[in-house]
């Protein structure tokens, strides 16, 4: 029976170590498949065929935003790499550890082999053990004969379990190397496709230095479109933080109230927020009970938010200020990303929410959704498919973004915590 566990649990133990070979690869593999996968539907976004200053621009996000995925991809097979070639070591200093245990059990097996050898005889056994010098000692050299055997087999088996973690480390460090190989190897691939994207920008470029003052008045353009577009989510934001403000003094009411009625000291677990002056800038919201409740599950997802769009897609508006690589003089200003997608794309929510406003600008429905103190807000929907005051759910489908004469079917989007602008990135997984 003790033999028959042992054997088992050389099996379960051995079993264990093979599991271990693959884990690791595999759990960079799932994360690697995801912006592969990301990177192919990209890949599937085609640029414009017009050669207008607005449908070259827009061409030259679009590959952009290629590049830096592909760059990004690139980044996480060389990191995946030096994490294998970390396993590897430490596998081989293992396989090194497992071959002189070995070598040094059956160094001992075998001596203790050649000692039985030249005490291998029955009468010899006899002899030890009955020439004691009385009963007890003969019952030790018994039961010493029978451990001794009892050793042997113990000592067989034990060399027998460590021949198959020899074997077992050999093949996991085998299949780490193949899996180091064939990493490399697409990451020379990946290397030679970002080679020929680097090629095209570079001729989308060309084409557009030529062009620098188009290009000045198409961001002009594009500017003032933005700032008054701004202009008006910033407006509705302050009508929902001053909404947010009468919601935490009516519930601080509400429970002075029931607090005296009582009999108690009126002792409201937050403070009313003081009035704000017309015209005053209202700057942060006053929560109550379930806004801050929603606010905080809002923020325990920050990295991990849901992307905003339906479909293949490719980030070609980044947030913040930056200058364009490789046009001189052009800088843009993005309070949130631009999200390109398929035709027939739709916006979807990021989170469980209210809608708090929708409203038009150019002839474009825009969403803002409210989640706790953060607001989402999402622009350029030809058609909307929730109303005001509506509770919606995360992946909810808000609208379906507009197709631009050249084809570009762009979300923009933006994040916000009560005024202050965020970076969606940091927010949503990608």
């Amino acid at each position: 029976m003790k033999h028959t566990f042992l054997l088992i649990w050389t099996c379960f133990f051995v079993m264990g170590l093979s599991a271990q070979s693959t884990k690791k690869i595999k759990e960079l593999e799932t994360q690697r498949n995801e912006l592969q996968q990301q990177i192919a539907e990209s890949e599937t976004l085609l640029q414009s065929t017009k050669k207008d200053v607005s449908s070259q621009l827009s061409n030259l996000a679009l590959i952009n935003g290629q590049i830096e995925d592909r760059k990004k991809y690139i980044r996480a097979i060389e990191q995946d790499v030096q994490t294998l070639n970390r396993e590897i070591t430490s596998l081989q200093r293992q396989l090194n550890g497992l071959r002189k245990e070995l070598k040094d059990k059956k160094e001992k097996y075998e001596a203790s082999v050649q000692y039985l050898y030249r005490n291998k005889s029955i009468q010899e056994k006899l002899m030890f053990i009955f020439s004691a010098e009385n009963l007890g000692q003969t019952y030790r050299r018994l039961r010493y004969v029978q451990e001794y055997a009892d050793f042997q087999r113990l000592q067989a088996m034990e060399i027998e379990r460590k021949q198959k973690q020899v074997e077992s480390k050999k093949k996991e460090l085998e299949t780490t190397r193949s899996a180091k190989e064939n990493l490399l190897k697409q990451g020379e691939e990946e290397q030679r496709k970002l080679e020929k994207q680097e090629k095209d920008r570079q001729k989308i470029l060309n084409g557009l230095k030529r062009k620098q003052r188009g290009i000045q008045n198409e961001i002009q353009k594009k500017r003032r479109a933005a700032q008054k577009l701004n202009a008006q989510i910033d407006r509705l934001i302050e009508i929902e933080i001053e909404k947010a403000r009468k919601r935490a003094e009516a519930e601080a009411a509400a429970k002075k109230k029931a607090s005296e009625k009582k009999g108690e000291s009126a002792k409201p677990s937050s403070k009313p927020a003081p009035k704000v002056e017309k015209g005053a800038p209202v700057e942060k919201y006053n929560l109550n009970s379930e806004d801050r409740k929603l606010s905080n599950v809002f923020e325990r997802n920050q990295g991990i938010l849901p992307m905003p769009i339906t479909g293949p897609y490719v980030v070609v508006g980044r947030y913040g200020q930056y200058a364009v690589d490789g046009l001189k003089n052009v800088r843009l200003d993005n309070k949130g990303i631009d999200i390109k997608g398929k035709p027939g794309a739709k916006a979807r929510a990021i989170f469980d929410g209210e809608v708090s406003a929708i409203f038009k600008y150019n002839g474009l429905n825009n969403v803002l959704i409210r989640h706790g103190n953060y607001i989402s807000v999402y622009c350029n929907l030809s058609t909307v498919s929730v109303s005001k005051g509506a509770k919606v759910s995360t992946k909810t489908e808000i609208g379906t973004i507009h197709q631009d004469a050249s084809g570009n079917v762009i979300l923009h989007f933006q994040l916000r915590k009560e005024t202050a602008k965020l970076n969606p990135e940091r927010w949503l997984g990608r």
